[in-house]
């Protein structure tokens, strides 16, 4: 995945936005919803990577996994991980879902009213579950 690339999957979720907001490393974007950190990297970096929010059990298994991804940097190790995208060894799809993943567990924090905003398709899933109950 290119920078490029890493960019246009982050803005193109509902309400995505990009921010630089480390004056000291002006190089550093975040992409956020509702205000909140999904993802978080230098493009301009050699090797790329983004740090992107994980469930903590599924962290663990990844980073078991794949060598290319390790605990988020300078991040929560328990809830962030930081993911090597250079060298291709991590297929495209993947990174994709990883950032969706993360989009979805911000999303699912924010307050009712901005999910419905955003339009996210959880909230379907989550009302159902709560009218199961």
């Amino acid at each position: 995945m290119t920078p490029d690339e890493l960019r246009a999957t982050c803005l193109d979720l509902n309400g995505a936005t990009e921010e630089f907001p480390f004056p000291r490393h002006p190089e550093v974007c975040t992409f956020k919803v509702g205000g909140k950190i999904f993802a978080l990297t230098t493009l301009t970096a050699s090797p790329l990577t983004v740090s992107l929010k994980c469930d903590p059990e599924l962290a663990v298994r990844l980073r078991a996994a794949h060598p290319e991804i390790v605990p988020g940097y300078h991040l929560n190790k328990r809830h962030w991980n930081t993911v090597t995208l250079e060298g291709g060894s991590l297929p495209d799809p993947f990174v994709r879902d990883m950032i969706e993943d993360s989009y979805d567990l911000v999303v699912a924090a924010l307050p009712r009213a901005e999910r419905l905003l955003l339009d996210w398709p959880g909230e379907a899933t989550r009302g159902a579950a709560r009218r199961s109950e």
